[in-house]
């Protein structure tokens, strides 16, 4: 079974810091596109960052110059700098994984990462 494991998530302040990190096991082809979503209640599920095999990354405005996406191909393990956390950061925080083989693409996700900025 493909699995997603998430780590880093918890409590902070507003601007801290956290470090999400995912390693994406099983998969049967390489994860060219990995990153990370989040959801509040009554949102839809959007987009943070992610980042290609070749690195080539992509942001959410809101989170352009606070937050940065890196990975290890090696490990299959992405990564997610959070900086200047704000209160508007928190959500469930989930990571993303896209494989593409035999014609199609393939999407997993994890089962998500609470993140709470509060005073």
């Amino acid at each position: 079974q493909v699995q997603l494991v998430e780590s880093g998530g918890g409590l902070v302040q507003p601007g801290e810091s956290l470090r999400l990190s995912c390693a994406a096991s099983g998969s049967i082809f390489s994860t060219n596109i990995m990153g990370w979503y989040r959801q509040a209640p009554g949102k839809e599920r959007e987009l943070v960052a992610d980042i290609t095999s070749s690195g080539s990354t992509t942001y959410a405005d809101s989170v352009k110059g606070r937050f940065v996406i890196s990975r290890d191909n090696a490990k299959n393990t992405v990564y997610l700098q959070m900086n200047s956390l704000k209160t508007d950061d928190t959500d469930v925080y989930y990571c993303n994984a896209k494989s593409y083989g035999l014609g199609r693409w393939y999407e997993y996700w994890g089962q998500g990462t609470q993140v709470t900025v509060s005073s």
